[in-house]
């Protein structure tokens, strides 16, 4: 957090110069008073009087940053937080980060300019240290996605045991020959990972790097992936995916391609979303209860915008457990 003596430096000016025009003092000359300003400006900084009105101001909008909107799982935690949001007579401003680091630090300047009074992520693509300045606009806390650095309250769920659980499944049922799908360097995606390796190194065998993949978020990339798959010499039999999303578009191109599924390929997907019921065969996943995870992040964030004592440094978890269907 930036402070008068950081404004001073980057004004090229001394602290009781940068006082002087903080507080309106007369004798400041205009050039002193620019060179203030946009050091202010650049650093992000505010001084305690004009910060302590802004937080003074209530504007009953909560904003939600998530990264990919299409997701399922984003638009049904949204709609749950909406819908607690609106039994308090709040609004609820939905921000779509596009996985875009930059894009997401533009939306804090709805925090900082007092458009919302309160900022729940999502999804994160920055770390804590590009985050943190911003916490004294307002309260921010994670909801399923998290930095272990913050020092805000994160609520989410234990996505190791999730990636555990989903590989353990797979393992029960006979395979060895496992495949596994991640989304980016997330908190969430890089604990599901953990979960995983787990599971393999608890059964003695060592996860094959040809069948483990990254960056995969889409029905498409799932289409891809399977046809990556069965042009190996060596392929998997079973694959737990990211998502529902990615489980599907494997589902679907296996099928294409004349294979059984789960007999030619098992296939686990994460977040129970409709589609992973309306498949056939059905998707065996991980259910996130995703509409609580929105409720209860709603829920604290409300209670930190009325009561800022409890803008503390908190850790809920949430349970999970897995769902087994037909493509197992």
């Amino acid at each position: 957090m930036y402070t008068i003596k950081d404004v001073a430096l980057k004004a090229g000016l001394s602290q009781a110069t940068v006082s002087r025009v903080i507080n309106n003092h007369p004798y400041v000359s205009e050039d002193k008073k620019r060179a203030v300003q946009q050091a202010m400006d650049e650093l992000g900084y505010v001084p305690n009087s004009s910060a302590q009105r802004l937080r003074n101001i209530k504007t009953n909008k909560v904003a939600v940053l998530v990264s990919r909107i299409v997701n399922p799982f984003f638009s049904q935690l949204v709609d749950a937080m909406e819908r607690q949001a609106a039994t308090a007579g709040y609004q609820l401003i939905l921000c779509n980060t596009r996985i875009d680091p930059k894009k997401e630090l533009d939306f804090f300047q709805l925090l900082k300019s007092k458009q919302v009074d309160g900022i729940i992520m999502a999804s994160a693509e920055n770390r804590w240290s590009a985050i943190e300045p911003f916490t004294k606009y307002g309260p921010i806390i994670y909801c399923n996605e998290y930095d272990p650095d913050a020092t805000v309250t994160r609520v989410r769920l234990d996505q190791i045991e999730g990636g555990y659980i989903g590989t353990r499944h797979l393992l029960d049922k006979g395979h060895r020959k496992i495949a596994y799908c991640q989304g980016n360097d997330s908190s969430v995606s890089t604990n599901r990972r953990k979960g995983f390796l787990k599971a393999v190194t608890e059964a003695g065998m060592e996860p094959n790097p040809d069948w483990m993949f990254k960056n995969i978020f889409t029905i498409e990339d799932g289409r891809r992936i399977f046809n990556h798959l069965r042009e190996l010499p060596d392929s998997p039999t079973a694959i737990f995916t990211g998502s529902d999303e990615v489980a599907a578009g494997i589902i679907k191109e296996a099928q294409a391609h004349s294979w059984q599924v789960p007999e030619d390929l098992a296939v686990v997907g994460f977040d129970d979303q409709p589609i992973a019921e309306l498949l056939d065969p059905q998707i065996t996943t991980i259910n996130q209860f995703t509409s609580d995870i929105g409720i209860k992040a709603m829920e604290v964030m409300l209670e930190i915008i009325n009561q800022p004592s409890l803008n503390t440094s908190r850790d809920i978890l949430l349970p999970l457990h897995l769902i087994e269907r037909q493509s197992t």
